[in-house]
C-alpha cells in the first residue's frame, strides 16, 4: 500500500481527509482505490502531452486493470496494490470501465450541450467512485447505491462551479450550453474570465441542481448504512460548505483567491460528523435550506 498511501497523502484532497474517520484497514483499502482514481484522472490534465499521448497512457491503465482482473501481475504499482482490494471486495470491472470512460470524455469533449450529457459525465467520474466505495465501507443496503449516485453528482457539480476558471484555461466549459444560452452567457466571456450578472444567473441554475442532488442523497441514505457511510457523510458536509461559500461570493471564481473551505471548518466538520455518529444522531449535515 506504500505507493497508494504516498499518492493519497500528496493529494491533500477532501476525499483523503474523509478517510480519517475510517478504521485502519478500511482506510488503507480506500486509499488504494483513491490512488487509482487519482492517477487515471490526472491523465486528462497531464501537462505537455498531446491527446494521442493521453489516450495511450489511459489505455495502459485499462490494460493493467484487465491484467489485475485476469489474475496476472499488473505492471503499475497502484494496480498491483489495487488487485487484492478488487478480489477481496469483488469490485465490478464494469464500474472501473465507466470511470475510465469518464476520464476519456475529458480527452474528447470540451463542451456539454445538455444536462443529460453532463449527468452522464458526473455519474462516471464521481458517482461511480461512490459505488466502488460501498463494498469497502461495508454497506449492505441496496438503497445506498441511490445515495452514492446522488451524492456523487452533487459533489461533482460543486467541483465544476469551483473550477470554472481553471477549466477555462484548458478550454473546457462544463456548464451545459443549454443553461448558458438560457441566461445569455457567451462562451468567450467564460474563456476570458469575465464575471457578469448573466454568468451568475447560469451558475445559480447549476447550484440549484446541485442542491437537489444533496437533498436527494440526504433523503436516500438508509439508516442501516449510516455508520458505514461516515466518510461519505463528511464529504457531503465539506462540499456543502463549499457550495455555500460559492453562493455567498455570487459564484465569482474569476477574481480573488480560490474559494475553499478553511482548515478550521473542515476540522470542526470532522468532529461534528464523528460526534453525531457516536451519539447515534440520524442527521446529515448538508442539503438544508
Amino acid at each position: 500500500m506504500q505507493e497508494s498511501r504516498r499518492i493519497t497523502q500528496r493529494s491533500a484532497s477532501n476525499l483523503a481527509l474523509a478517510f480519517c474517520l475510517l478504521p485502519a484497514t478500511t482506510r488503507d483499502d480506500m486509499a488504494t482505490l483513491y490512488a487509482f482514481c487519482r492517477e487515471v484522472d490526472d491523465v486528462a490534465d497531464a501537462p505537455g502531452l498531446s491527446v494521442e499521448e493521453q489516450r495511450a497512457r489511459l489505455a495502459l491503465w485499462r490494460e493493467d486493470l484487465h491484467r489485475a482482473y485476469a489474475g496476472r501481475t499488473p505492471h503499475l504499482p497502484v494496480c498491483r496494490e489495487l488487485q487484492p482490494v478488487i478480489q477481496w471486495y469483488r469490485l465490478p470491472l464494469e464500474l472501473f470501465e465507466e470511470l475510465l470512460c469518464g476520464v476519456a470524455m475529458d480527452l474528447e469533449i470540451r463542451r456539454y450541450e445538455t444536462w443529460d450529457e453532463l449527468d452522464l459525465y458526473c455519474y462516471r467520474v464521481a458517482s461511480v467512485v461512490g459505488l466502488l466505495s460501498l463494498p469497502i465501507f461495508g454497506c449492505g443496503d441496496p438503497a445506498s447505491r441511490d445515495y452514492a449516485v446522488a451524492l456523487g453528482r452533487a459533489l461533482q457539480l460543486t467541483n465544476i462551479l469551483r473550477d470554472v476558471r481553471t477549466d477555462a484555461l484548458r478550454d473546457r466549459i462544463y456548464l451545459p450550453r443549454e443553461v448558458l444560452r438560457a441566461h445569455g452567457v457567451r462562451e468567450e466571456e467564460i474563456l476570458e474570465g469575465r464575471y457578469t450578472p448573466a454568468y451568475a444567473g447560469a451558475a445559480r441554475t447549476v447550484a440549484r441542481r446541485a442542491r437537489r442532488h444533496y437533498r436527494e442523497a440526504r433523503d436516500r441514505l438508509p439508516e442501516a448504512d449510516r455508520r458505514a457511510l461516515i466518510a461519505a457523510e463528511l464529504m457531503g458536509a465539506v462540499y456543502w460548505r463549499l457550495l455555500l461559500r460559492l453562493e455567498r461570493r455570487g459564484f465569482n471564481v474569476f477574481e480573488g483567491a480560490p474559494v475553499r473551505v478553511p482548515r478550521w471548518q473542515k476540522a470542526l466538520l470532522v468532529f461534528l460528523t464523528w460526534y453525531r455518529q457516536a451519539r447515534g444522531v440520524s442527521c446529515s449535515d448538508y442539503g438544508w435550506d
